[in-house]
Parts: C-alpha cells; structure tokens; sequence
C-alpha cells in the first residue's frame, strides 16, 4: 500500500475543484432521439427552440374586462360592454374609448385594449360595467413575443430534462427531443467481510449495502448503475473485477482504499498504471477517498475510490462522483451550493476538517431549524435513513453554537 502524507491530502475545496476541472474535459457522449416522456431525467444534446412567438399573442393574465386604462381617470367610471373574450378562442372585437370587453385568463387581449382591471372592482348592469380601481396602461396583459421570440433557444444543450423544460418542449411542439445517452456506472463493493443481500453473513460480516445506495444515487445523478459481485481481498481477482468495471463510462469502487494490510484497491490500480488526482481529502467522512483514471483500450477512464463505510460513500458520492457523472451524461456540471438553516443545538467537534455531518432539518417557513441527527459513526445507516441533510461543518470552527447560521447540504 503506498503511504500518503498529510501534505497530498487535499482541503475539501481543492478536491471539489480538480473533479470539477477534469470533469469540464470529458467527451460528449452518444445522442439518441426520445419522447417527451422517456426524455425526462435525461441531459438534452440539443437546445429547445421557440416555433412561433411566446406567448403568440397579447394574453390576458386575469379575469376582468379589457379597456383603455385613460378611461379609468375619474372612478367609478362606466363603461360599455362590447362582448366577452374566452380563452382559446379569437376575437374580432376593437375596443375604442369609453368601452370594454368581458375577458378571461389566457384570452387575448382584443385590439384597441391596453389593460386589463381585475372583475373584482366591477359590476355589470346590462351592457354596461361600473369599476371602482384605476389601472395603468399594460396592467396584466403579457405583450406578444415577450417570453421569447420565434427561433430563440428556449433551454440550453446541456440541460436535464424535468417538468418544467417537458412543459416548453411541449409548447414548442417538439414531440421528441435529442438526448445524451446515460452514462454506465459500474460499481464494484470490496472486502471479504461484504456478501450479497441474498446471502446469510456470518457473525462478522455485512450484506452489501453500498452497490444499492450507490446504484441510487447513480440514477438520480442521471447514470445507469451497474452492479458488480462483490471483491474479495484478493489482488488477481480484484484486478479482474476492476478491469470488468472499466469497460463502464465509469467506475465506482467501495471499500479498500484505506491504510489496512488488506485494503488492495490502490495498489491494484497501480498495476494497471492508474493515474491518481486524489489520495486523500481533508474531510470526515471519507477522508480515503482516490480519484484517478486509466487508460483503457486506447480510451482514458476515470475511476473513484469511495470509504466502505456507508455513509462514507454516500457522502463522497455527492461531493465528488456526482459532477463527473453529469459531465459524462453530457450535462454541464453544477457547482455545489449549500443552503443555510439556525442550529437547534450546539455542535462541538475537532478542529482540521470539513465535517458532513447527517442532520435533521425541519420547522416551517421562516422557522427552519437543523441538529444533529446523532450518528454513530460512518457506519450508522438507521440514522442515515432518518436524516434528510449534512451540515457542514468548516475545518476552523470548533463550536457552533445554538441559534447560529450554518451551512446545509441537502441529500
């Protein structure tokens, strides 16, 4: 095993970023043609563009009457009604001075208009509408075009696709869309003390946790997970397994990167000529993590060498597997942003680290508060299923006090 010095183990930020700078340098994956539907989840290889002008026309964003907004100088003010507008349908009304139209959400605003007042400040007797509110000239009427214009990009390439980039596509009219395909993860748990969840363990080993979290996580990044059988502590069937794995766009290793006598993940990479980025990141958890890559069939591959421990792994997952996974996917990786929430209870801990530490956050509104979600240690899954966040903890801070704002990853 070779030893690392503290001095090659990286701050957490300087990690973070050789990840993110070798991840900006992947190659584009394959692209495919999807539906709508079988789109979603996925990295778009291509942009969504506007038809036709959005919206396509001057569109009322309130049930009221459409009128001239000079009219409304002197209130209450009466006014006569020429007919009503309805979503959906056009309207050959012209509005002139002293008159209005019955209008509806979505309906286009008839010619002649230029407001809209809310149907709450008036009320009708025959043909004619008495409002009680002024108006100002393009109050709730969306001009034409002003969302976009026809031929703008509407979503970038690059963008995963979810509800709301599924909504635009469909307004466009774009019944399929071009896509990335999904980059395969293979991942590979290792340890003698590791057996399939099918299999009874003896008293001192433990069902395969880590390659189902991972194969979670892995989809939801937007890769497709591939399980490999667990490794043995043996360095020929090891390196066997690990060459399996690196046919995958990536490879995703749990357990043996550690200083023990069995831990055999680096030196076996090392035979394969691994190139190693990290040794090492100054965090708890996951302190051993490795990342590195190897050539492979004329091809680069990159590799991750995640702690065994669970949480250890979910949490190195989300700070350095996860950008690759993106960029692999075609997507332009996003930069990890933490959200900010009061401490319920006081944090004490020791100095030299950037801590994640599983919490609790909850409250309502304005009176979010986060603690602790009282761990055992990095392999503590019960309390990991009941946490829904990490708080971040700087390397300098030895106490954070009750009532103070700390930094918040959510999971």
């Amino acid at each position: 095993m070779p030893s690392t010095s503290i001095s090659e183990i990286l701050s957490f930020e300087d990690a973070r970023h050789c990840v993110e700078e070798h991840a900006a340098r992947v190659r584009r994956p394959e692209i495919q043609t999807l539906g709508l539907l079988q789109a979603l989840g996925g990295v778009l290889a291509q942009p969504v563009m506007a038809d036709r002008d959005f919206p396509p026309f001057r569109r009322a964003t309130r049930d009221g009457f459409a009128l001239h907004a000079a009219d409304l100088e002197k209130l209450p003010a009466s006014l006569k009604v020429l007919g009503e507008v309805k979503a959906g349908a056009a309207s050959a009304l012209t509005i002139g001075r002293g008159e209005a139209a019955a209008i509806m959400t979505g309906a286009p605003a008839p010619t002649g208009s230029d407001a809209i007042v809310m149907v709450e400040y008036t009320s009708t007797q025959g043909n004619q509408v008495e409002i009680t509110r002024g108006v100002k000239a393009g109050d709730y009427i969306v001009p034409k075009g002003a969302e976009a214009r026809q031929g703008q990009r509407l979503v970038a390439s690059g963008a995963r696709v979810d509800h709301s980039v599924l909504a635009l596509a469909a307004s466009a009219g774009m019944v399929q869309l071009t896509m990335y395909r999904k980059p395969r993860v293979a991942l590979l748990a290792t340890g003698d003390e590791i057996v399939d969840v099918d299999d009874a363990p003896g008293d001192s080993q433990i069902r395969n946790s880590n390659s189902y979290s991972l194969a979670a996580q892995v989809q939801r990044a937007g890769g497709e997970a591939v399980i490999l059988p667990v490794a043995p502590d043996d360095s020929e069937k090891l390196r066997a397994l690990i060459e399996r794995g690196l046919e995958s766009d990536l490879l995703l290793l749990s357990g043996g990167v550690s200083a023990g006598r069995y831990d055999l993940v680096e030196p076996v990479l090392e035979e394969l000529n691994a190139e190693f980025f990290i040794r090492g990141a100054q965090i708890q958890p996951g302190k051993p993590v490795v990342f590195g890559r190897v050539k492979k069939n004329a091809e680069e591959k990159y590799f991750f060498g995640l702690p065994g421990n669970p949480i250890s792994t979910m949490v190195t997952f989300e700070l350095f597997a996860r950008p690759m996974i993106e960029a692999l996917g075609g997507e332009v990786p996003r930069k990890l942003t933490f959200l900010y929430a009061r401490l319920k209870s006081a944090i004490t801990t020791r100095t030299g680290l950037t801590r994640f530490l599983p919490a609790i956050l909850s409250g309502e509104f304005a009176d979010t508060e986060v603690e602790l979600a009282g761990w055992q240690g990095s392999g503590d899954i019960a309390t990991m299923a009941r946490a829904n966040c990490y708080i971040v903890v700087p390397p300098d801070r030895e106490r954070i006090a009750a009532g103070e704002w700390v930094a918040v990853l959510p999971r």
